[in-house]
């Protein structure tokens, strides 16, 4: 069956969000119209009662009475198949399950074979019926998804409050959100403190804390306390916008699995009815077989052929998996790369910002000569409360207490090794080995891992401060985790020196790490991993998303971690983790492996059912009324199986 095939009720799995949410929108009381479902018992209940009149009862012209029930109950519930059979001709789009059913059952009617025509009708429509509401549910769960789009902002203007189009608020616009509300432009709060629900967009379901100077990004639900906002951005260039513009086209971006079965089908479907002709007169021309049997045998194989259950049932899959990794805050940006994560064999890492939390800390305290760690940390910041460096930043941090600077004096900072201060008469030092070497001082040198900062008080070593990139918490376990998925090789790339990038990848079990590398030099070292991935294998690069942008395009799989309000990682990755932790890549994959299973599941039963009964049908075992069971069964269970993967 060709891709563009015009089924009303098969529903094209591949259309816009923006469609789907207009569906549920118009669906809201009810997934399928009362008139469907009034129509569908009626033609039901016509044709039960020709059943009855041509089996059980035994009148006079009980056989035309039931002839006429036949006939009205295929013309309710086939004229619109027979409509579009006819408008599809002429469009000269032949090949399509309305020919197929449209054929099938007035060949059947024209060898006498009423009840069974009307059969093949009726439960062919039942079939179609609870196909469409498994599809509408499907549907509606992604629609629900979409909620994130806000429809309204509250803008500030000459004093007073003015619900706007979200579309119409410029940046540098002042904007409120009471208690309930979403907002709806990226921004920055200038007034208020609330808790914002963000499961919409990171799948997590513990609120954050937004106060003034905080970014706040669109789709974000006030939970409480009203919030005064700058907007930042355009609507189209805000988080929701560029969420909701990335799930909407996902569905464009096809499988290899979705082509595979879109090409068969186009060719299948015109070989079915080939077969179905030369089994209606080969046998009789030149077999001397009876033209009625073997006529029979051509319908029923026409029936069974209908390719719906894999041309419905394999792109609702992928938009399943697509729909449920949403829900978790996982946006995969096609089916495409949802089956590349599928086939992963080598993950490649970027440390900072991925598995590291991308911030200096102070990680160890190691006092020497009778002082303890409150010394030396107390004497490292009265050195570092002039600077504002990153490592002097952390030692700050760390003390936590108010500076009293006016007892400072003689700051000396010596570029490339360390800083010395004077307090109360006694001279403290903080540096490196360097400066410790340079002023003499006898010290222990420390092998760990990180930024070390020695400190001396009056020419004594009073110990080291080991800062170091933390690792994430959920960083542990990861790459163990990954080979259980079948992954074959874990590997991290960082700028960062050899020895802590040693460290951190021996920490966290990775196969290989390559230290001291600039932009350019990973996409160079993902090019010579990727040459040696396993033939069909995938190579995913999970990274930060901000400076990470030229490997995420050029590998398989490019994975941005933490990027929610990344304009960067939202271009360049093909998957999103909309939350800062790596261990959703584990999920990602889990979510990948059970659509590709349910997909394949679907691929192998419905052809496996159809080729049985194919076969069934042209040796003269399989009537119709069998035809029709295994059409309408092996969709709805393709169908049925397919939503499993919204479920996950």
């Amino acid at each position: 069956m060709s891709h563009d095939h015009d089924h009303n009720n098969c529903h094209d799995c591949c259309s816009s969000v923006s469609e789907i949410v207009k569906e549920r929108d118009s669906n809201i009381k009810h997934n399928i119209p009362k008139g469907k479902i009034i129509w569908l018992i009626s033609g039901a209940t016509i044709f039960t009662a020709g059943i009855i009149f041509e089996y059980i009862l035994n009148i006079a012209n009980s056989e035309y009475i039931a002839i006429a029930l036949f006939a009205a109950s295929y013309l309710l519930l086939g004229s619109n198949v027979l409509l579009k059979m006819l408008k599809n001709v002429l469009k000269g789009k032949i090949f399509d399950e309305n020919f197929l059913m449209g054929i099938a059952t007035v060949g059947a009617i024209g060898i006498g074979m009423f009840a069974e025509a009307t059969a093949v009708m009726l439960f062919y429509q039942v079939g179609e019926f609870f196909q469409e509401l498994a599809v509408t549910k499907s549907k509606k769960r992604i629609g629900d998804l979409m909620d994130i789009r806000p429809d309204y902002a509250n803008l500030m203007k000459d004093g007073q409050i003015v619900k706007v189009d979200p579309t119409t608020v410029q940046i540098g616009d002042v904007f409120v959100v009471r208690p309930g509300e979403k907002i709806p432009i990226d921004g920055i709060v200038v007034d208020g403190e609330a808790m914002l629900n963000t499961m919409a967009l990171t799948g997590e379901s513990v609120p954050r804390k937004a106060s003034v100077s905080d970014s706040v990004l669109s789709g974000c639900i006030n939970q409480n306390g009203v919030l005064t906002i700058e907007a930042t951005k355009l609507f189209q260039e805000s988080t929701v916008s560029k969420i909701l513009d990335l799930v909407e086209n996902a569905a464009e971006k096809k499988a290899p699995t979705e082509t595979f079965i879109t090409k068969f089908a186009r060719y299948y479907t015109p070989a079915v009815v080939g077969l179905a002709v030369l089994l209606a007169v080969i046998p009789p021309l030149f077999f001397g077989g009876v033209w009625y049997e073997w006529i029979s045998r051509a319908l029923v194989f026409l029936v069974i052929s209908c390719p719906c259950a894999l041309v419905l049932s394999i792109p609702l899959g992928f938009f399943g998996g697509i729909g449920g990794a949403s829900k978790r805050g996982i946006l995969i940006k096609g089916g495409n790369y949802l089956e590349a994560l599928a086939n992963m064999d080598m993950v490649v890492f970027d440390k900072t910002g991925t598995l590291t939390k991308g911030v200096f800390s102070v990680t160890k305290i190691k006092p020497a000569n009778g002082f303890d760690e409150s010394d030396v940390l107390e004497a490292a910041v009265y050195v570092e409360a002039f600077s504002n460096h990153p490592i002097a930043t952390s030692i700050i941090e760390e003390y936590g207490k108010e500076i009293d600077k006016e007892k400072l004096s003689n700051y000396t900072e010596t570029a490339g090794y360390g800083v010395s201060v004077s307090k109360s008469g006694a001279t403290i030092i903080a540096g490196n080995d360097k400066m410790m070497e340079k002023m003499g001082i006898p010290y222990e040198k420390s092998t760990l891992a990180g930024t070390k900062v020695y400190v001396a008080i009056a020419g004594i070593y009073a110990g080291c401060i080991l800062i170091a990139d933390e690792i994430k918490p959920d960083s542990y376990g990861l790459s163990d985790s990954l080979k259980d998925l079948g992954v074959r090789k874990t590997v991290m790339l960082t700028g960062d020196t050899p020895e802590i990038a040693d460290a951190i990848a021996k920490e966290l079990k990775l196969d290989e790490v390559y230290a001291g590398l600039l932009p350019q030099e990973k996409v160079e070292k993902v090019e010579l991993l990727s040459n040696e991935k396993q033939s069909k294998k995938t190579l995913a690069f999970v990274g930060d998303g901000i400076n990470d942008a030229p490997v995420l395009a050029m590998a398989d799989v490019g994975v941005a971690m933490g990027a929610l309000g990344s304009d960067a990682a939202i271009e360049a990755a093909d998957v999103v983790l909309m939350t800062d932790e790596p261990a959703k890549l584990i999920e990602a994959v889990k979510i990948a492996r059970f659509t590709k299973r349910i997909v394949w599941q679907n691929i192998i039963v419905s052809l496996g059912i159809k080729f049985l009964f194919l076969f069934l049908a042209t040796i003269g075992v399989s009537s119709l009324w069998e035809a029709v069971f295994a059409d309408v069964g092996v969709s709805l269970l393709a169908v049925f199986n397919a939503m499993r993967v919204m479920r996950k």
